[in-house]
């Protein structure tokens, strides 16, 4: 994958394919450490011991739609290329945290590419899961939480065009104007 956006997409459906009703997307950029970490936490069905000694495995996925499962091995491989760490933590039924460390500024760091589309294709695809979105870049915080603005909007959902446009604008001017990668 060219972007870490699309990394970061694939492991936000891995959360809600595998059950999630609530997602955590953290992502820190800190210029001073040179480092940039990405963690996506879920509340899914997690992973069985197999499953996690399996996960890293281009030719085992647990879907039945497809025959390999990419997204790990390849996100991995990226972090291992960047200088940098990989972990993933699950147990059954307590849900599965992927965190990966890169080091900022490597040459073989992929740009971050559209998180604001990535942020806004999830939550469209996926209105029922609960989402916290957090990204802190040099101290500065961002930080978007479904059900706070499910609840300051008195809304269900926030799959209408003119709310997922402002988010859409919103996530762009904050990464537009802060973010390192």
């Amino acid at each position: 994958m060219k972007e870490l956006s699309l990394h970061i997409l694939d492991i936000l459906e891995n959360s809600a394919e595998a059950g999630a009703t609530r997602v955590t997307l953290l992502i820190e950029e800190d210029e001073t450490k040179g480092k940039l970490r990405i963690s996506v936490s879920d509340n899914g069905r997690g992973m069985s011991p197999e499953e996690l000694e399996k996960a890293f495995d281009p030719f085992y996925t647990s879907r039945a739609t497809r025959r390999v499962g990419l997204g790990l091995p390849l996100f991995f491989e990226t972090c291992k290329r960047c200088n940098g760490r990989f972990k993933l933590d699950s147990s059954p039924g307590r849900g599965t945290v992927v965190k990966a460390t890169f080091q900022l500024g490597h040459v073989d760091l992929p740009p971050m590419g559209d998180l604001a589309g990535t942020v806004i294709a999830f939550l469209a695809g996926h209105p029922d899961i609960s989402f916290r979105y957090v990204h802190r870049i040099n101290g500065d915080e961002f930080l978007l939480d479904t059900d706070e603005l499910k609840e300051n909007l008195e809304v269900e959902e926030l799959t209408d065009p003119i709310i997922m446009k402002f988010l859409r604008e919103k996530i762009g001017d904050v990464l537009s104007s802060n973010s390192v990668v």
